[in-house]
């Protein structure tokens, strides 16, 4: 079975030769740039097997079906830049039976720094990454999207190595983003943020990571990714808390502004 590999790219150069290399048994790659300002398009462009489009930002989502319409083949296996396609995975894929399931999920072997973080919930953490296009696609959340098949799926032996984040300035870098994302998630969902969710929803997360999901196996770094976690819950809460605030307020002095005008 052809199958056409896709990567959404912004300023990847860094990472994107390696996970190249590790998808040599696609029949084709598909990236899909945003604007890079580095190395990532040239470096796409010497590569014999790389399809390279740049196209303007719409959402993770959004973006990763786009690279999906764009590829050759139905069968679409996506990963991101800093992920890459362990030997074991590698074989599993090639071996798998096709005709029996519209997409295949695998674990993902998560790193903070040099080290692979076996607990805090982080593994096997498993993604549906590998899938038939013309049945199933990603969904455009603002932030974790996820592929929605809804036909029979299989979990396929092999990790896909995910280089998470780098650092700690790495995470919070990152977080300021992806809070800002999932607190418009929230706010266009209509769910009602109160400050119940703010106090005890970071707290949660602390005791689910460190205690439930035994991120005290991991030491220093278990209780630091649990506070950082925690963190991210309690910046998106606050976020969406600060925006439907806004929204109040500003609906609140329109209405005022229209009861003046009828009293004159």
């Amino acid at each position: 079975m052809k199958i056409s590999a896709t990567i959404i790219t912004l300023n990847e150069e860094s990472n994107i030769q390696d996970c190249l290399e590790s998808l040599d048994f696609a029949d084709e790659i598909v990236v899909v740039d945003s604007g890079s300002r580095d190395r990532t398009g040239e470096i796409c462009r010497t590569h014999p097997k790389v399809r390279f489009h740049e196209r303007f930002w719409p959402g993770y989502g959004r973006q990763k079906n786009i690279a999906a319409d764009l590829a050759t083949n139905d069968w679409v296996l996506n990963i991101d830049a800093d992920e890459r396609i362990s030997p074991e995975l590698k074989k599993s894929i090639l071996n798998a039976d096709f005709s029996q399931y519209d997409g295949f999920r695998f674990a993902r072997q998560n790193y903070f720094g040099k080290r692979w973080i076996k607990n805090c919930g982080w593994y096997p953490d498993c993604n549906l990454r590998l899938y038939n296009k013309t049945r199933c696609s990603f969904n455009e959340r603002k932030v974790h999207e996820a592929v929605d098949c809804h036909g029979p799926v299989q979990k396929l032996f092999g990790n896909l190595i995910h280089y998470t984040y780098q650092n700690i300035t790495d995470y919070l870098q990152r977080m300021e983003k992806y809070s800002t994302l999932a607190a418009q998630e929230i706010v266009s969902k209509k769910k009602k943020v109160g400050l119940e969710h703010i106090l005890f929803r970071p707290a949660w997360t602390f005791f689910r990571m460190f205690i439930l999901k035994k991120g005290f196996f991991e030491g220093y770094t278990g209780f630091l990714i649990s506070i950082l976690y925690s963190f991210y819950t309690f910046s998106k809460y606050s976020k969406a808390k600060e925006i439907q605030t806004a929204h109040i307020n500003e609906t609140s002095l329109y209405q005022k502004k229209v009861l003046d005008t009828r009293r004159r």
